[in-house]
Protein backbone atom coordinates (compact mmCIF):
# COMPACT_ATOMS: atom_id res chain seq x y z
CA UNK A 1 0.00 0.00 0.00
CA UNK A 2 2.38 2.80 0.89
CA UNK A 3 4.82 1.43 -1.99
CA UNK A 4 1.50 2.59 -4.14
CA UNK A 5 1.09 5.76 -2.22
CA UNK A 6 5.13 6.52 -2.97
CA UNK A 7 4.80 5.87 -6.90
CA UNK A 8 1.74 8.82 -7.17
CA UNK A 9 3.60 10.84 -4.93
CA UNK A 10 6.79 10.56 -6.53
CA UNK A 11 5.06 11.68 -10.38
CA UNK A 12 4.78 14.77 -8.62
CA UNK A 13 7.67 15.25 -6.44
CA UNK A 14 9.46 18.42 -6.51
CA UNK A 15 13.45 18.03 -5.56
CA UNK A 16 15.55 20.41 -4.94
CA UNK A 17 19.57 20.19 -4.79
CA UNK A 18 21.66 22.60 -2.64
CA UNK A 19 25.24 22.47 -3.72
CA UNK A 20 27.99 25.19 -2.92
CA UNK A 21 28.74 25.95 -6.50
CA UNK A 22 27.94 24.46 -10.04
CA UNK A 23 31.26 22.27 -10.96
CA UNK A 24 30.57 20.25 -7.64
CA UNK A 25 26.94 19.46 -8.92
CA UNK A 26 28.36 18.89 -12.07
CA UNK A 27 31.46 16.91 -11.13
CA UNK A 28 29.93 14.90 -8.41
CA UNK A 29 26.55 14.43 -8.32
CA UNK A 30 24.56 14.88 -11.76
CA UNK A 31 24.10 11.09 -11.91
CA UNK A 32 22.18 10.83 -8.43
CA UNK A 33 20.02 14.19 -10.21
CA UNK A 34 19.10 11.87 -13.12
CA UNK A 35 18.00 8.80 -11.31
CA UNK A 36 16.02 11.18 -9.11
CA UNK A 37 14.18 12.62 -12.65
CA UNK A 38 13.96 9.30 -14.24
CA UNK A 39 12.21 7.93 -10.64
CA UNK A 40 9.66 10.89 -11.42
CA UNK A 41 10.95 13.92 -9.66
CA UNK A 42 10.70 17.20 -10.49
CA UNK A 43 14.88 18.17 -10.51
CA UNK A 44 16.38 21.66 -10.12
CA UNK A 45 19.51 23.12 -8.39
CA UNK A 46 20.60 25.56 -6.34
CA UNK A 47 24.37 27.21 -6.02
CA UNK A 48 26.70 29.66 -6.83
CA UNK A 49 26.59 29.66 -10.66
CA UNK A 50 28.76 31.00 -13.56
CA UNK A 51 27.35 31.15 -17.14
CA UNK A 52 29.19 28.17 -18.20
CA UNK A 53 27.99 26.19 -14.95
CA UNK A 54 24.70 27.25 -15.53
CA UNK A 55 24.02 26.28 -19.41
CA UNK A 56 25.28 22.86 -18.08
CA UNK A 57 23.05 21.73 -16.01
CA UNK A 58 19.99 23.42 -17.41
CA UNK A 59 21.75 21.40 -20.88
CA UNK A 60 21.11 18.34 -18.63
CA UNK A 61 17.60 18.99 -17.76
CA UNK A 62 17.32 20.68 -14.26
CA UNK A 63 15.73 23.90 -13.37
CA UNK A 64 18.54 26.33 -12.07
CA UNK A 65 18.14 28.94 -8.58
CA UNK A 66 21.56 31.38 -8.29
CA UNK A 67 22.60 32.04 -5.08
CA UNK A 68 24.92 34.29 -4.43
CA UNK A 69 27.18 32.33 -0.98
CA UNK A 70 30.74 31.78 -1.09
CA UNK A 71 32.39 28.39 0.29
CA UNK A 72 35.13 31.00 2.03
CA UNK A 73 32.68 32.74 3.75
CA UNK A 74 32.52 31.83 7.30
CA UNK A 75 31.24 34.87 9.23
CA UNK A 76 27.73 34.95 10.73
CA UNK A 77 26.48 37.37 8.90
CA UNK A 78 27.07 35.55 5.78
CA UNK A 79 25.31 32.57 7.40
CA UNK A 80 22.63 34.47 8.41
CA UNK A 81 22.39 35.65 4.49
CA UNK A 82 22.34 32.77 3.36
CA UNK A 83 20.04 30.99 5.60
CA UNK A 84 17.33 34.04 4.50
CA UNK A 85 18.06 33.80 1.20
CA UNK A 86 17.45 30.01 0.99
CA UNK A 87 14.86 29.61 2.77
CA UNK A 88 12.69 32.26 0.75
CA UNK A 89 13.93 30.24 -2.17
CA UNK A 90 11.95 27.13 -0.25
CA UNK A 91 9.15 29.27 0.45
CA UNK A 92 8.83 29.57 -2.88
CA UNK A 93 9.53 26.78 -4.66
CA UNK A 94 7.41 24.68 -2.15
CA UNK A 95 10.09 21.32 -2.45
CA UNK A 96 8.48 18.19 -1.08
CA UNK A 97 12.49 16.91 -0.32
CA UNK A 98 15.72 18.59 -0.61
CA UNK A 99 18.83 16.95 -0.76
CA UNK A 100 21.74 19.10 0.64
CA UNK A 101 25.33 18.38 -0.11
CA UNK A 102 28.04 19.05 1.80
CA UNK A 103 28.32 21.03 5.43
CA UNK A 104 27.81 23.97 4.73
CA UNK A 105 24.78 23.15 2.30
CA UNK A 106 23.81 20.67 5.67
CA UNK A 107 24.09 23.07 8.27
CA UNK A 108 23.10 26.48 6.68
CA UNK A 109 20.25 24.31 4.23
CA UNK A 110 18.95 22.62 7.16
CA UNK A 111 18.07 25.76 8.99
CA UNK A 112 16.37 26.82 6.06
CA UNK A 113 14.24 24.09 5.34
CA UNK A 114 13.00 23.69 8.85
CA UNK A 115 12.22 27.31 8.73
CA UNK A 116 10.25 26.99 5.77
CA UNK A 117 9.02 23.43 6.30
CA UNK A 118 9.67 21.54 3.97
CA UNK A 119 8.65 17.83 3.94
CA UNK A 120 11.91 15.60 3.39
CA UNK A 121 15.17 16.76 4.42
CA UNK A 122 18.51 14.41 2.35
CA UNK A 123 21.84 15.65 3.69
CA UNK A 124 24.88 14.44 2.15
CA UNK A 125 28.72 14.78 4.18
CA UNK A 126 31.34 13.42 1.38
CA UNK A 127 34.01 13.90 4.58
CA UNK A 128 35.07 14.55 7.07
CA UNK A 129 36.51 17.26 6.03
CA UNK A 130 38.48 20.73 7.27
CA UNK A 131 35.85 21.47 10.07
CA UNK A 132 36.46 18.27 11.92
CA UNK A 133 40.62 17.46 10.79
CA UNK A 134 41.68 21.18 11.64
CA UNK A 135 42.91 21.39 15.47
CA UNK A 136 42.26 24.97 15.53
CA UNK A 137 40.99 26.60 18.05
CA UNK A 138 38.41 28.89 15.43
CA UNK A 139 37.85 25.70 13.84
CA UNK A 140 37.31 24.13 17.06
CA UNK A 141 34.33 26.88 18.22
CA UNK A 142 32.78 26.43 15.15
CA UNK A 143 32.12 23.58 15.67
CA UNK A 144 29.59 24.20 18.38
CA UNK A 145 26.82 25.47 16.44
CA UNK A 146 27.61 22.86 13.74
CA UNK A 147 26.53 19.94 16.25
CA UNK A 148 23.67 21.85 17.36
CA UNK A 149 22.41 22.41 14.10
CA UNK A 150 22.44 19.23 13.04
CA UNK A 151 21.04 18.00 15.93
CA UNK A 152 17.93 19.88 15.19
CA UNK A 153 17.65 18.83 11.65
CA UNK A 154 17.94 15.29 12.85
CA UNK A 155 15.39 14.96 15.22
CA UNK A 156 12.57 15.77 13.02
CA UNK A 157 10.70 13.34 10.74
CA UNK A 158 11.16 13.40 7.33
CA UNK A 159 15.26 13.66 7.80
CA UNK A 160 18.28 11.56 6.73
CA UNK A 161 21.95 12.06 6.26
CA UNK A 162 23.91 9.94 3.97
CA UNK A 163 27.73 9.50 4.95
CA UNK A 164 30.06 7.65 2.10
CA UNK A 165 31.84 5.39 4.65
CA UNK A 166 31.08 3.79 8.09
CA UNK A 167 33.98 5.54 10.03
CA UNK A 168 32.42 8.83 9.12
CA UNK A 169 28.38 7.68 10.33
CA UNK A 170 30.08 6.40 13.79
CA UNK A 171 32.13 9.62 14.36
CA UNK A 172 28.99 11.80 13.63
CA UNK A 173 26.43 9.19 15.40
CA UNK A 174 29.24 9.62 18.58
CA UNK A 175 29.55 12.86 18.48
CA UNK A 176 25.89 13.63 19.17
CA UNK A 177 25.11 14.72 16.30
CA UNK A 178 22.68 12.33 14.16
CA UNK A 179 20.98 9.48 15.84
CA UNK A 180 22.08 6.15 14.73
CA UNK A 181 18.91 5.51 12.52
CA UNK A 182 18.87 8.72 10.43
CA UNK A 183 22.51 7.98 9.32
CA UNK A 184 22.85 5.73 6.17
CA UNK A 185 25.52 4.68 4.26
CA UNK A 186 26.08 5.07 0.21
CA UNK A 187 29.78 4.13 -0.65
CA UNK A 188 30.40 7.13 -3.01
CA UNK A 189 29.17 8.83 -5.83
CA UNK A 190 29.92 6.09 -8.10
CA UNK A 191 31.56 5.61 -11.29
CA UNK A 192 30.25 4.97 -15.13
CA UNK A 193 32.50 2.11 -15.73
CA UNK A 194 31.18 2.10 -19.23
CA UNK A 195 32.87 5.50 -19.73
CA UNK A 196 35.88 4.89 -17.21
CA UNK A 197 37.06 1.28 -19.60
CA UNK A 198 39.95 -0.59 -18.07
CA UNK A 199 43.54 0.92 -19.71
CA UNK A 200 46.44 -0.97 -20.63
CA UNK A 201 49.62 0.57 -19.00
CA UNK A 202 51.10 3.45 -20.52
CA UNK A 203 55.27 2.82 -22.40
CA UNK A 204 57.69 5.24 -21.10
CA UNK A 205 59.18 5.91 -17.37
CA UNK A 206 56.86 4.97 -14.53
CA UNK A 207 54.48 7.60 -13.63
CA UNK A 208 52.19 7.80 -10.73
CA UNK A 209 49.35 10.43 -10.89
CA UNK A 210 47.19 12.68 -8.02
CA UNK A 211 44.00 13.64 -9.30
CA UNK A 212 42.10 16.84 -7.20
CA UNK A 213 42.03 19.63 -5.93
CA UNK A 214 45.72 21.44 -4.83
CA UNK A 215 44.96 21.30 -1.03
CA UNK A 216 46.80 20.22 1.82
CA UNK A 217 44.60 18.34 3.52
CA UNK A 218 44.89 16.12 0.53
CA UNK A 219 48.40 15.24 1.38
CA UNK A 220 49.51 17.11 -1.90
CA UNK A 221 52.40 17.98 -0.28
CA UNK A 222 53.67 14.80 1.26
CA UNK A 223 53.36 13.24 -2.31
CA UNK A 224 55.67 15.98 -3.86
CA UNK A 225 58.20 15.47 -1.03
CA UNK A 226 58.28 11.79 -1.52
CA UNK A 227 58.74 12.18 -4.87
CA UNK A 228 61.72 14.68 -4.51
CA UNK A 229 63.43 12.60 -2.15
CA UNK A 230 62.88 9.57 -4.97
CA UNK A 231 64.10 11.20 -7.48
CA UNK A 232 67.20 12.59 -5.51
CA UNK A 233 68.31 9.03 -4.70
CA UNK A 234 68.28 8.11 -8.58
CA UNK A 235 64.46 7.09 -8.99
CA UNK A 236 63.14 8.96 -12.01
CA UNK A 237 59.60 7.83 -10.84
CA UNK A 238 57.47 10.97 -12.40
CA UNK A 239 54.79 12.62 -10.88
CA UNK A 240 51.33 14.30 -12.74
CA UNK A 241 49.34 16.30 -10.61
CA UNK A 242 46.15 17.03 -12.14
CA UNK A 243 43.52 19.55 -10.74
CA UNK A 244 42.59 23.40 -9.72
CA UNK A 245 44.21 25.86 -7.06
CA UNK A 246 40.98 25.86 -5.48
CA UNK A 247 41.62 29.34 -3.78
CA UNK A 248 38.63 29.44 -1.48
CA UNK A 249 39.34 26.46 0.30
CA UNK A 250 41.12 27.18 3.41
CA UNK A 251 44.07 24.48 2.90
CA UNK A 252 44.96 25.61 -0.31
CA UNK A 253 48.59 25.19 -2.09
CA UNK A 254 49.46 28.66 -2.53
CA UNK A 255 50.34 30.03 -6.33
CA UNK A 256 53.86 30.33 -5.08
CA UNK A 257 54.39 27.18 -4.07
CA UNK A 258 52.47 25.32 -7.11
CA UNK A 259 54.95 27.64 -9.42
CA UNK A 260 57.82 25.98 -7.52
CA UNK A 261 56.52 21.86 -7.81
CA UNK A 262 56.18 22.96 -11.82
CA UNK A 263 60.12 23.72 -11.70
CA UNK A 264 60.88 20.21 -9.61
CA UNK A 265 62.63 17.14 -12.33
CA UNK A 266 59.83 14.42 -13.22
CA UNK A 267 56.67 17.35 -11.61
CA UNK A 268 54.28 17.86 -14.32
CA UNK A 269 51.00 20.26 -12.41
CA UNK A 270 48.44 20.21 -15.53
CA UNK A 271 45.68 22.09 -14.04
CA UNK A 272 42.09 21.72 -14.24
CA UNK A 273 41.17 18.86 -16.38
CA UNK A 274 38.40 18.13 -19.04
CA UNK A 275 38.63 14.37 -18.96
CA UNK A 276 40.94 12.59 -16.26
CA UNK A 277 40.75 9.60 -18.42
CA UNK A 278 43.67 11.83 -20.32
CA UNK A 279 45.35 11.75 -17.50
CA UNK A 280 45.20 7.69 -16.47
CA UNK A 281 46.21 6.95 -19.87
CA UNK A 282 49.49 8.26 -18.99
CA UNK A 283 50.06 7.43 -15.42
CA UNK A 284 50.84 3.95 -14.40
CA UNK A 285 49.38 4.55 -10.24
CA UNK A 286 47.11 6.31 -9.09
CA UNK A 287 48.14 8.22 -5.48
CA UNK A 288 46.27 10.05 -2.87
CA UNK A 289 47.37 10.86 0.82
CA UNK A 290 44.42 12.36 1.74
CA UNK A 291 44.12 13.05 5.83
CA UNK A 292 40.68 12.05 5.82
CA UNK A 293 38.19 11.11 2.99
CA UNK A 294 34.53 10.58 2.45
CA UNK A 295 34.89 7.85 -0.58
CA UNK A 296 37.36 9.83 -2.68
CA UNK A 297 35.80 9.90 -6.54
CA UNK A 298 39.27 10.20 -8.11
CA UNK A 299 40.22 6.56 -6.79
CA UNK A 300 37.13 5.13 -8.36
CA UNK A 301 37.89 6.25 -11.45
CA UNK A 302 41.12 5.48 -10.83
CA UNK A 303 40.07 1.72 -10.30
CA UNK A 304 37.57 1.94 -12.67
CA UNK A 305 40.27 2.34 -15.33
CA UNK A 306 42.50 -0.67 -13.83
CA UNK A 307 45.10 1.49 -11.77
CA UNK A 308 46.71 -0.15 -9.11
CA UNK A 309 46.60 2.49 -5.92
CA UNK A 310 48.56 3.26 -2.89
CA UNK A 311 46.52 5.55 -0.39
CA UNK A 312 46.95 7.06 3.20
CA UNK A 313 45.91 4.55 5.44
CA UNK A 314 42.53 6.82 7.02
CA UNK A 315 38.79 6.80 6.68
CA UNK A 316 37.34 7.16 3.02
CA UNK A 317 40.52 6.27 0.97
CA UNK A 318 40.13 2.56 2.77
CA UNK A 319 37.18 1.47 1.00
CA UNK A 320 37.82 1.96 -2.40
CA UNK A 321 42.18 1.29 -1.43
CA UNK A 322 41.93 -2.13 -0.02
CA UNK A 323 45.43 -3.51 1.59
CA UNK A 324 46.73 -5.86 -0.63
CA UNK A 325 44.21 -6.82 -3.00
CA UNK A 326 44.68 -3.59 -5.06
CA UNK A 327 46.42 -1.15 -3.47
CA UNK A 328 49.11 -0.33 -0.84
CA UNK A 329 48.18 1.73 2.24
CA UNK A 330 50.65 4.06 4.00
CA UNK A 331 49.72 6.45 7.27
CA UNK A 332 49.25 9.90 6.18
CA UNK A 333 51.93 12.42 6.10
CA UNK A 334 54.55 9.65 6.29
CA UNK A 335 57.07 10.80 3.29
CA UNK A 336 59.47 7.74 3.75
CA UNK A 337 56.84 5.12 3.76
CA UNK A 338 55.31 6.80 0.76
CA UNK A 339 58.78 6.53 -0.52
CA UNK A 340 59.30 3.51 -0.15
CA UNK A 341 55.31 2.16 -1.58
CA UNK A 342 56.17 3.76 -4.50
CA UNK A 343 59.66 2.58 -5.36
CA UNK A 344 57.56 -0.69 -4.19
CA UNK A 345 55.12 -0.82 -6.94
CA UNK A 346 57.76 1.01 -9.23
CA UNK A 347 59.98 -2.13 -9.38
CA UNK A 348 57.11 -4.99 -9.76
CA UNK A 349 55.13 -4.51 -13.15
CA UNK A 350 53.32 -8.19 -12.02
CA UNK A 351 52.02 -6.68 -9.01
CA UNK A 352 50.51 -3.46 -10.83
CA UNK A 353 48.80 -5.70 -13.18
CA UNK A 354 47.46 -7.72 -10.22
CA UNK A 355 46.26 -4.67 -8.03
CA UNK A 356 45.14 -3.01 -11.44
CA UNK A 357 42.97 -5.97 -12.06
CA UNK A 358 41.72 -6.06 -8.95
CA UNK A 359 40.71 -2.34 -8.94
CA UNK A 360 38.59 -2.72 -11.97
CA UNK A 361 36.61 -5.54 -10.04
CA UNK A 362 35.70 -3.07 -7.35
CA UNK A 363 34.48 -0.49 -9.21
CA UNK A 364 32.23 -2.67 -10.98
CA UNK A 365 30.66 -3.91 -7.90
CA UNK A 366 29.53 -2.01 -5.40
CA UNK A 367 30.64 1.26 -6.56
CA UNK A 368 28.84 1.39 -10.16
CA UNK A 369 27.11 4.37 -10.71
CA UNK A 370 23.96 2.12 -11.38
CA UNK A 371 24.66 0.49 -7.91
CA UNK A 372 24.17 4.16 -6.54
CA UNK A 373 21.80 5.16 -8.25
CA UNK A 374 19.73 2.53 -6.71
CA UNK A 375 20.45 3.25 -3.62
CA UNK A 376 19.70 7.08 -3.68
CA UNK A 377 16.67 6.35 -5.26
CA UNK A 378 15.66 4.47 -1.81
CA UNK A 379 16.91 7.51 0.48
CA UNK A 380 14.57 10.09 -1.20
CA UNK A 381 11.53 7.20 -0.96
CA UNK A 382 12.67 6.21 3.19
CA UNK A 383 12.24 9.94 3.60
CA UNK A 384 8.71 10.36 1.71
CA UNK A 385 7.53 7.21 3.09
CA UNK A 386 7.57 9.14 6.28
CA UNK A 387 5.75 12.00 4.83
CA UNK A 388 3.11 9.78 3.74
CA UNK A 389 3.33 7.73 7.13
CA UNK A 390 2.57 10.49 9.43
Amino acid sequence: MVQGLLQGFLKQMKLIYLVTEDWYFLSHRLPMAKAAQAAGFDVSVACRCTAQGMDSIRGAGFGVHPLSWRRSDTTVLGALRAIADIRRLYLREKPDVVHHVAMKPVVLGGIAALLARVPGIVSAIAGMGHLFISGKLSVRLMRIPVRLAMRAIFARRGSLLVLQNPDDRWALIRAGMVPAQKAVVIRGSGVDTERFRSLSEPEGPVTMAYVGRMLGDKGVRTLVEAQKRLWQDGMQIRLLLAGPADVENPTAVPAAELERWKALPGVSWLGPVSDVREVWKRAHVAVLMSLREGLPKCLLEAAACGRPIIASDVPGCREIAVAGENALLVPAGDVSLLADAMTHLAANPALRQRFGEASRRLAEGEFSEQNVKRKITRVYEAVMKERVER
